[in-house]
């Protein structure tokens, strides 16, 4: 690396891909902690008397929280410029709220701690996104949150197995929850020393940076912008939470309850191999790669809410892959489509639309199980297939390469 790079860094003591490593890092211990969690809620509150519908509304909610909370912070992160702040506070309310759940007595309790966790994410989410964003002004968007992302689900594929392992021995889920505390603290530590050595991501962007700005650009999203965020809401709508899966799994007895946790490691595992078979895909062909989702969105339900073990798998499986492209190359296309003066808006409101989607999808999915599984595999293809229609229009102005959009 020469001089004239470093410099080019500022107050910085990593350089854009061992900052992107650390965080990964991070946001994999934090994973360990929540995903772990996630992985048992639906049977920790069915133990409570929840039904699929209330398990499906209060997860969903939680998403919703995560997702719709953007707005405001991603705006917050925006005005302030106070990313790290930001960051480190959502963090830390998702490492007190998950252990907290070993304290729940009943479902009102557990219900508010699985909101509060989602909470959190959705208070750090922009402002960290956003110095990712400015990490990979150079590394191509797609494979640094791609990283990150591999990173992240390598944490979500340990969790539920850790959880798994408490069952196991312990038979109830409080101790499992208690555990938690532990990678929760390690990720609070490496966030710290990572705040020392990176202070200001922002010095990543010089070449973004130097660009003139479009005085409307700072005032709304383009249309393309618009057209995306209701794909992605589509599908999102057609897309249950895991809670409703391993509700189907545990009240149907397709496998034991300790299974469950296990299938949940082996979805975040199709995750981190897909997020960065898409990351890649997405820095040389762009938009055209997303094209698949609503087809495995639509298999996910055949799959999942079938009563064999094989097909389960499958179900569980299709489910991760799926999850692995939203969470990482969604999430790069937003920071090539908003300008980077609203970076921090634009994640917020991206994933506030299809927060506000998958909030209604999962609870509708909750529901329709109530009734019927079949009028759940109906409701999920319709949605998906409402996707795949909305996709179509961002074919017509397909850049060939996105992370160069704004260099």
């Amino acid at each position: 690396m020469d001089r004239e790079q470093q410099r080019s860094w500022g107050a910085n003591r990593l350089p854009p891909m061992k900052f992107v490593l650390a965080f990964g890092v991070v946001s994999g211990l934090g994973d360990v902690v929540y995903e772990g969690a996630r992985s048992v809620v639906g049977p920790f509150m069915a133990g409570f008397g929840a039904s699929a519908a209330l398990i499906g509304l209060v997860t969903g909610l939680g998403e919703a929280m995560a997702l719709v909370f953007r707005l405001f912070s991603g705006r917050l992160s925006d005005r302030t410029g106070r990313q790290w702040a930001i960051s480190i506070s959502g963090y830390a309310v998702t490492m007190v709220a998950v252990p907290m759940l070993a304290l729940a007595g009943n479902v009102w309790a557990a219900s508010a701690l699985v909101i509060a966790e989602r909470f959190g994410k959705g208070l750090r989410t922009p402002a960290r996104d956003t110095m990712l964003a400015q990490a990979g002004t150079d590394l191509g968007r797609g494979w640094t949150f791609a990283v990150h992302e591999a990173l992240d689900q390598a944490g979500a594929f340990i969790g539920p197995l850790a959880i798994a392992a408490f069952l196991e021995v312990s038979k109830g889920y409080r101790d499992g929850f208690a555990a938690l505390a532990i990678p929760g603290a390690a990720a609070l530590a490496v966030l710290a020393w990572l705040r020392s050595r990176v202070p200001t991501p922002r010095d990543y962007a010089t070449r973004e940076n130097s660009k003139p700005v479009n005085a409307l650009e700072l005032h709304g999203f383009s249309r393309r912008f618009w057209q995306y965020s209701a794909f992605s809401a589509a599908t999102m709508a057609g897309f249950a939470t895991f809670a409703v899966l391993a509700y189907h799994l545990d009240k149907a007895k397709v496998v034991s309850v300790p299974v469950i946790p296990i299938m949940y490691a082996g979805a975040m595992a199709m995750a981190a191999i897909a997020s960065l078979v898409s990351g890649r895909m997405y820095d040389r062909i762009g938009l055209k790669g997303l094209g698949v989702l609503p087809f495995i969105g639509a298999a996910v339900p055949f799959f999942a809410f079938a009563g064999s073990v094989a097909f389960v798998w499958v179900g569980t499986l299709l489910w991760g892959l799926a999850m692995g492209v939203h969470e990482s190359t969604m999430r790069a296309a937003v920071g090539d489509l908003v300008t980077p003066a609203r970076r921090g808006a634009g994640y917020g409101t991206f994933t506030a639309v299809y927060g506000l989607a998958w909030l209604a999808g999962a609870a509708l999915i909750g529901l329709f199980y109530d009734i019927a599984v079949h009028w759940a595999i109906v409701f999920t293809v319709a949605m998906q297939a409402l996707a795949l229609l909305l996709f179509l229009p961002l074919l017509s102005r397909q850049q060939s390469r996105p992370r160069m959009a704004e260099g």
